[in-house]
């Protein structure tokens, strides 16, 4: 989600609340132990994308990463399980605390007018389909800043969370992730174990389950069916989230690596980080840029989200592939991105 978007969305469009229906999850419910881990071994392998049409610029060059073992949680963050740390410590996500100016600004061009009170209401952001598009660029075609939108009310302040319990959390931000992780023990995967971990030991493979599209046999991720953004044929079974589990796992026992929601990494987000290694005969553990490095929105930190999410599709954004990689902006919330959780070997009690 580019900055330079929310900040058009944030100044100009109405902060109407879609119709849950329109964005209505499945119903169901799947029970699942949400703080269930699997042990991902060490290993080597070529991160980024090789031959793949579909694959973007900022996923090469390919360059070569080991990876110390570590374990990741089997699933996504639920709801469940972020209202538990709620409930321990009383945290207030970035979505559901008013918006400071004075800090809000230092992310904006220098001289950006302030806006109406109105816009410093807590908030997120939300997606609503629409089959009246004009462009693939303008971003407020299906996005809109719903005042009232957090995790709790992922659709305006009028919905709730019943029938989404385990699905995964949304509308949090980095900081939110971070604070979520630190509770549980734990941390978040950088770009590499990411990645490592959702191959799931197929390490030349463009899919976590090997080289078939995702609408190739029987459904093996959440994705947007049909056309973007205007009709969801709900193949694989659902139009939104959908409950943590419920496709098989990859090679490694992990869950919706693909697809469902985005997952937010440890890293900054510099586009030219891959080249910077490309020479490298061998990179290990890496942990990412120093800083970020965005040009076309040089005012706001950019960090990295990885495995796409309910939205991608393969004539607009195919991210679901295990080497797809995506800058967002860590202040900013959304009704597409959660996260998962990793732990050192050593700091497992």
């Amino acid at each position: 989600m580019q900055y330079a978007y929310w900040v058009f969305v944030f100044f100009a469009t109405a902060c109407s609340v879609p119709e849950e229906n329109e964005l209505a999850s499945k119903d169901a419910e799947l029970h699942h132990d949400s703080t269930a881990m699997v042990r991902i071994p060490a290993g080597g392998f070529w991160m980024g994308a090789s031959e793949d049409s579909l694959a973007l610029a900022r996923e090469y060059p390919r360059h070569r990463v080991n990876v110390d073992a570590f374990l990741m949680d089997v699933y996504e963050v639920t709801n469940t399980a972020f209202a538990e740390f709620v409930t321990a410590t009383g945290y207030q996500t970035v979505a559901e605390r008013p918006l400071n100016w004075n800090e809000f600004k230092e992310q904006l061009p220098p001289g950006s007018p302030m806006p109406s009170e109105e816009y410093f209401l807590p908030g997120s952001m939300v997606f609503t389909a629409n089959a009246e598009i004009f462009n693939y660029i303008d971003y407020s075609q299906w996005w809109s800043w719903v005042i009232g939108a957090d995790w709790r009310h992922p659709f305006g302040r009028d919905s709730n969370l019943e029938g989404l319990h385990n699905h995964p959390v949304v509308h949090v931000t980095y900081e939110d992730a971070v604070a979520y992780a630190q509770w549980a023990g734990k941390r978040l995967p950088t770009e590499a174990e990411w990645e490592w971990a959702a191959r799931g030991g197929l390490p030349n493979s463009p899919m976590p389950w090997g080289s078939e599209g995702v609408e190739e046999g029987e459904p093996r991720c959440n994705t947007w069916n049909g056309t973007f953004p205007a009709f969801n044929t709900a193949w694989d079974g659902f139009v939104g989230t959908s409950p943590v589990g419920s496709y098989q796992p990859n090679g490694y026992g992990i869950h919706d690596v693909a697809g469902n929601v985005w997952e937010i990494c440890s890293d900054w987000y510099d586009e030219s980080h891959y080249a910077l290694h490309a020479a490298d005969s061998v990179i290990e553990n890496p942990i990412g840029p120093e800083t970020w490095l965005y040009p076309p929105e040089p005012h706001d930190p950019k960090r990295v989200m990885r495995g796409g999410s309910f939205l991608c599709n393969a004539s607009y954004c195919a991210s679901y592939r295990v080497s797809a990689r995506m800058p967002f902006s860590a202040s900013t919330s959304m009704s597409h991105i959660g996260f998962r959780c990793v732990q050192d070997l050593t700091s497992r009690k």
